[in-house]
């Protein structure tokens, strides 16, 4: 069993995010590659530049929402693709170094434009396994 990953699932006209991890923060980092996947190739974005997130929310399903927003807000204001995320959560505020590059659309071929991420099938819980999942659907 892997300790770590992110993966997609299916959605009637959208696509859900999941990321799983040891702990919240490996989840929310894992989602977060999850995120980068649906536009691109991640192994195709290089980690050369370093930004910093800041979110708070009254709990950490709204705390994910707003961490997968606040990249996704930074994708398009910078008009940047994140490949490396570190997340600290404390107290339902979570400080998040990411690393990425500007979009190349040569290198990048982006697939699609995501508009936000949704409270529809947002958990943030620990399963069974002891493992920490956090998903949601995004809007593309």
């Amino acid at each position: 069993m892997q300790n770590k990953y992110w993966e997609h699932f299916h959605h009637i006209a959208d696509i859900g995010v999941r990321g799983v991890g040891k702990t919240p923060e490996e989840a929310f980092e894992q989602a977060a590659l999850a995120l980068t996947a649906v536009i691109t190739d991640i192994e195709s974005v290089l980690p050369e530049t370093k930004l910093t997130v800041h979110c708070e929310a009254d709990d950490q399903e709204l705390l994910f929402a707003d961490w997968l927003n606040a990249v996704l807000y930074e994708m398009d204001i910078r008009k940047m693709l994140f490949s490396r995320y570190q997340v600290l959560i404390h107290d339902n505020i979570l400080e998040a170094e990411i690393f990425g590059e500007k979009t190349d659309p040569h290198k990048h071929a982006p697939a699609v434009e995501i508009k936000g991420a949704t409270y529809t099938s947002l958990k943030v819980k620990k399963n069974k396994r002891g493992q920490w999942i956090a998903q949601c659907i995004v809007d593309v």
